[in-house]
């Protein structure tokens, strides 16, 4: 999203910029998990695997330093005619026990915000409303179906509030390094 919104190069804490967004919402911030898979390595992974492995596990430990929960599915690559396809696998799987367990670990727990724009979420979100908690969805779209951020109304719906992300959000967190 940050890619849409800047052209160039531009460095922003996460931490910060969810921070930021929770006090503009009168919302305190527990605990932030960040769902991603590494890159596809093969058995014997060539220097272009090998780099964007390297690259990976440096932006993982750049959210682990500020205190962030990474977990992470796998990426599975599939042969499809002469090229392959990469694809995340399991990632929304834990992402959808992690909020239900939310509720465990955090009894007095009684807002979730999911930070996404995925429809595969609406039956974990629909869950967690029959438990009684409130579920805020940050997002960005665009009315547009032809543009990369039209969404499902169906995840917009669900959720008890939405909120729209701005450009704006990520300038007022900006890194100045």
């Amino acid at each position: 999203l940050k890619n849409y919104f800047f052209k160039e190069r531009f460095n922003y804490s996460l931490k910060k910029f969810i921070e930021n967004l929770a006090r503009k919402n009168n919302l305190s911030v527990r605990k932030i998990y960040l769902y991603d898979a590494p890159p596809f390595q093969s058995r014997e992974p060539d220097e272009k695997e090998n780099k964007m492995k390297e690259d990976y596990d440096k932006f993982i430990a750049s959210f682990k330093k500020e205190d962030i929960v990474v977990r992470e599915g796998r990426t599975q690559r599939l042969k499809t005619g002469n090229s392959f396809v990469y694809r995340q696998k399991g990632v929304d799987m834990l992402l959808g026990i992690d909020m239900v367990g939310a509720v465990k670990e955090f009894p007095a727990l009684k807002t979730v915000v999911l930070l996404s724009g995925d429809s595969d979420f609406v039956p974990v979100v629909e869950k967690l409303k029959f438990l009684g908690i409130n579920i805020i969805l940050w997002t960005y779209f665009e009315r547009n179906r032809k543009s990369p951020f039209s969404r499902s109304n169906y995840l917009i719906r669900c959720v008890n509030q939405y909120i729209k992300i701005t450009k704006e959000d990520f300038q007022e967190v900006k890194n100045e390094n």
